[in-house]
């Protein structure tokens, strides 16, 4: 029987035959220097050049590689979801496959967690890309990120991170939320950190981001600040606008009339009565919105027999305490 491995590494890869020979050597060299055992998952995100044949050479070379290959291009996100289901390790780190990252600064990360973190992110401090293109909408994104989500760090974009699997295995990732799982893990309580990490200009293919991937970004936030803040309780989002929306269009009714009976203005005189309708009307289907999204979110919960919190650690049940 083997062994669980301490460490998985996940390594998404789409169409990037140019750069495994590289990245298979110097991936089992920087883990194999580690002392412990590993395994490291490469997904194939439907790589339409000769990425999997080669991804198939890196795993009968190299001992605990792995590879999961996927149907069609799903998406960074989905690939990295695809890893960490079928990841066995106590802590998982991921990993671009374009050589950008340096996977010999992944002893520098499971350093910074044995100081007692949960997750480890890593931060491009001497980034090597285009400024105007990549760095300014990536250190706008990043401090627009930190302040919405209140989980403050510099580099949300550096695809170099290292997870407990505790906090990895309940995601559910979606769209593009790959960037924002420092944020939902620190969601569940995790303890964050981050520490600088080389990071390299790429030398061989071709990039697969753009600047239109920033709205799609900010985007994905507004989901991941309604499920931190609003998930449980979506009633007190939509139904506070709907009061709110209801308040206002009250008080433009009472305007309204206080001016026909008191000032003999006429309603077909005053806009600001259809603007009462308008509110009041949009007031009452928010209410209704936030009621049938608690039905729903009960129902999420019930199917999945899930649960809206997460149990770091159990204590005195008749065995060691254990994290789950």
């Amino acid at each position: 029987m083997t062994a669980r491995p301490y460490l998985s590494a996940l390594i998404p890869v789409y169409n990037e035959e140019e750069n495994l020979p590289a990245l298979g050597e110097e991936v089992s060299a920087a883990l194999g220097a580690l002392g412990k055992p590993y395994e490291v998952i490469l997904v194939d995100d439907g790589s339409q050049d000769r990425s999997f044949e080669e991804i198939l050479k890196l795993v009968k070379q190299y001992p605990g590689f792995k590879t999961v290959r996927l149907g069609r291009n799903a998406g960074q996100t989905a690939a990295m979801l695809a890893g960490i289901q079928h990841a066995t390790g106590e802590v998982i780190v991921c990993l671009d496959a374009d050589m950008q990252n340096d996977a010999r600064d992944v002893p520098k990360l499971i350093a910074k967690m044995e100081e007692g973190y949960d997750c480890v992110s890593g931060w491009r401090k001497d980034r090597q890309d285009r400024f105007l293109d990549r760095k300014l909408p990536s250190m706008i994104a990043n401090s627009f990120i930190s302040r919405v989500t209140g989980v403050k760090l510099h580099d949300y974009g550096c695809t170099l991170k290292l997870y407990k699997a505790q906090y990895l295995k309940p995601l559910r990732l979606y769209g593009e939320m790959h960037r924002f799982v420092p944020a939902l893990a620190g969601f569940l309580g995790a303890r964050v950190a981050e520490v600088p990490v080389n990071h390299r200009a790429r030398t061989r293919g071709v990039s697969k981001y753009g600047i239109t991937r920033t709205f799609k970004v900010l985007l994905d936030l507004l989901t991941v600040k309604f499920m931190d803040s609003y998930l449980g309780k979506p009633i007190y989002l939509f139904g506070g606008g709907g009061v709110a929306m209801g308040l206002l269009g009250a008080a433009f009714t009472f305007d309204t009339l206080y001016k026909k009976f008191h000032l003999g203005i006429f309603v077909k005189d005053q806009p600001l009565f259809q603007v009462a309708i308008f509110c009041l009307l949009i007031g009452f289907q928010m209410v209704l919105i936030g009621l049938l999204a608690e039905i729903l979110v009960r129902i999420y919960y019930d199917l999945k027999d899930m649960r809206p919190y997460f149990v770091r650690e159990t204590s005195g049940f008749g065995s060691p305490p254990e994290a789950l």
